[in-house]
């Protein structure tokens, strides 16, 4: 990132020396993630973050139409479907497992079916999709597959299935900078661009590139193309350590979500405690979990994701999510189970819920 930040400001799109140089690290950075994904450098978008690419993506679908998902994408996806408008929505139940079943999928798709969006790991209970059997499905059918990848890329490897249209991601989400994202678009998926103004991004994303992001952005996927067997190796260790001590320490906990999860996420139900007043106590104990997706914190209703896969919504106020990164340690996971099992015991002698 310093490439950029410490030399003078330089526009890609300008001719002169700088302009020239910024555009050269430009394509570097695009040929970087295209190499990731496996696909072209043209079928590389970068946005400013994961929101912004997943409503980039959604600007390829035609004007009306119908459309399979679930209720419980993250907001970006979720809010953005709803905003749509012409278009029918069928939210397939996800029930206590935390994914769809592919054959429910294949059930609901109709003549004007014009895209199938999931996420490939949900944010808040780390539940993977049966990414391969739903991409035969989008491909046999011959309809969009839009993912978003967001919350999955950094922590198990991906390789982008035949089936697959387009893919969001986020590079806060892998050890990049906030801010930065991409969308990978095959190039027979025609996208109209969100905003008016230049020619950047392949006439599909106006603006003067956030040069210095996206290099960051694409060193950090490099990073990830040379260690994430290991990283992966890392954080599921440190996981399965976390939950084990977990369900040792507080033997009435509750993991929500009982399909396969991503290496680093674990969300916990502890009956009886209210999740915002553990998180709370967690954070004046120097640990930093959640309540939920970060975008949705502070609400006061209990997790959408939890509910709509029909969690009791006492059970669903109790729980909180903790994710890894590959730079926490086993000590950190001690640290953590010995402080929030004074916390939660503390809670339950007097009777604070």
């Amino acid at each position: 990132m310093l490439e950029d930040l410490s030399g003078p400001p330089a526009n890609p799109s300008s001719v002169h020396f700088f302009g020239q140089r910024a555009r050269s690290l430009l394509s570097k950075a695009r040929q970087t993630t295209a190499s990731f994904f496996q696909v072209k450098p043209e079928e590389v978008l970068f946005t400013s973050g994961g929101t912004e690419a997943i409503s980039l993506m959604l600007q390829g679908l035609p004007q009306k139409g119908h459309i399979i998902t679930t209720a419980i994408e993250h907001s970006s996806v979720y809010k953005s479907i709803q905003a749509l408008s012409g278009y029918t929505v069928d939210y397939i139940p996800c029930g206590l497992w935390g994914a769809p079943d592919p054959e429910l999928i294949e059930k609901a798709i109709r003549p004007e079916t014009k895209a199938l969006i999931f996420s490939l790991s949900n944010g808040e209970t780390g539940v993977k999709i049966d990414l391969g059997a739903i991409a035969a499905i989008a491909e046999k059918h011959k309809i969009p597959l839009l993912l978003d990848a967001i919350a999955y890329i950094g922590k198990e490897p991906f390789q982008m299935p035949q089936g697959a249209t387009a893919v969001a991601i986020a590079a806060h989400k892998f050890h990049g900078p906030k801010g930065a994202g991409a969308l990978i678009a095959r190039s027979s998926f025609k996208i109209s661009p969100l905003f008016a103004g230049g020619g950047q991004e392949f006439q599909r994303r106006a603006g003067t590139e956030n040069l210095a992001s996206i290099l960051g952005l694409a060193k950090a996927l490099e990073i990830l193309k040379e260690s994430q067997t290991e990283i992966t190796e890392k954080l599921l260790a440190l996981r399965t350590h976390l939950e084990a001590g977990l369900l040792s320490a507080l033997p009435d906990a509750i993991i929500n979500g009982q399909g396969p999860r991503v290496s680093n996420t674990l969300n916990v139900a502890l009956p009886g405690i209210e999740g915002e007043s553990l998180l709370m106590h967690l954070d004046l104990a120097g640990i930093s979990v959640s309540h939920g997706s970060a975008c949705s914190s502070g609400a006061l209703e209990p997790s959408r994701v939890l509910t709509q896969m029909g969690i009791d919504r006492k059970i669903a106020r109790s729980s909180i999510r903790i994710s890894l990164s590959r730079l926490n340690t086993r000590e950190e996971i001690d640290t953590f189970l010995e402080k929030i099992s004074l916390i939660v015991n503390k809670f339950r002698k007097s009777m604070v819920f």
